[in-house]
């Protein structure tokens, strides 16, 4: 164990436990390092749409830890004492296909120092190599055994099957986690690679019978699931011409999380799916529209809210004066 780290002041209201990495990517000019790391992506997305966001992850104290820190601090999102213990930080060579897609080779190390917490955030977020590579996998699962029940806590397993050659091992490994979830999403790849002979509709009611209260399986241009005990919602994409994917999966996670913080009852009805699925796949959009994992910020997201029940309300006009 490493010294121990406190949760800081002013409370945060969300706390995301995760892994930061510096994503080396080919380009036309040769190699540009960017921050990165599913966690890391989270709270930053969080920290961009205005909510009150501490993170807690593992660095190195050298030049990729400065430019991380740096890249969170223009996000307003605390980092918490006792995150650079590392000999260096990890990185991931990222080489971008034709669609905009992205393929990683890592060279990462986990772990965490231990935690003392002080109060209970609203919610509690993990998820993608922090719930998987140990030894700080087994911290993380701690945490989550700690604040299960007394505050809501999201995970996302960011499947990357090139670090989890052992099917049976994280397909357990997620089944425990999501039994101390509340709301769990997860991509239509991390579904088909978790659940081989199931179709996504299978999976999402699979994380249902775990004990999660909300199942989310995204799909890329074909939408979104969202799935409660009481009702389930289809949510189509955005249309947006695609710049590349890097970070629209940790977009959506970040925009779902504000949306439970606005509406924090459990009720997971038709309508508030519908809100929370709406919004998140705007997030998702206005990422994958431009370069990089650059989630959108709060105004950035409202007027895209505001210009998309703009169009809404003109079609409804539409469809009655036709219909008189």
């Amino acid at each position: 164990m490493h010294s121990t780290s406190v949760f800081p002041c002013p409370e945060p209201d969300v706390v995301v436990v995760g892994e930061s990495i510096i994503d080396i990517i080919h380009m036309a000019g040769g190699l540009v390092g960017f921050p990165g790391g599913s966690g890391m992506n989270v709270a930053f997305g969080l920290g961009r749409l205005g909510v009150g966001t501490a993170f807690l992850t593992a660095l190195g104290r050298d030049e990729h830890s400065k430019s991380i820190q740096r890249h969170l601090k223009a996000a307003g999102v605390q980092l918490l004492p006792g995150s650079e213990h590392l000999r260096r930080t990890s990185t991931a060579q990222a080489s971008l296909g034709s669609d905009g897609s992205a393929e990683y080779e890592f060279d990462l190390e986990w772990s965490l120092p231990h935690i003392a917490p002080t109060f209970l955030p609203k919610v509690l977020h993990t998820g993608s190599l922090a719930s998987f590579v140990e030894p700080g996998a087994s911290s993380v699962r701690s945490l989550l055994e700690l604040f299960a029940g007394r505050c809501l806590i999201t995970y996302d397993p960011n499947i990357r099957p090139t670090l989890l050659q052992d099917h049976a091992e994280t397909l357990k490994t997620f089944e425990r986690l999501v039994a101390l979830s509340t709301v769990v999403k997860l991509s239509a790849e991390d579904a088909g690679w978790l659940y081989r002979q199931k179709s996504c509709h299978d999976v999402g009611r699979r994380v249902l019978e775990l004990g999660a209260e909300l199942a989310v399986i995204t799909d890329g241009a074909a939408g979104s699931h969202l799935r409660s005990r009481t009702a389930q919602i289809d949510v189509p994409a955005a249309q947006v011409v695609v710049k590349d994917t890097v970070g629209a999966g940790d977009a959506y996670m970040s925009s779902l999380i504000a949306g439970l913080l606005v509406d924090p009852e459990r009720d997971f009805g038709y309508d508030k799916l519908s809100r929370l699925g709406t919004a998140a796949s705007l997030a998702a959009a206005i990422t994958v529209g431009r370069h990089g994992a650059e989630p959108p910020t709060r105004t950035e997201l409202n007027q895209s809210l505001e210009e998309l029940n703009q169009s809404l309300d003109l079609a409804a006009v539409s469809r009655k004066n036709s219909d008189d």
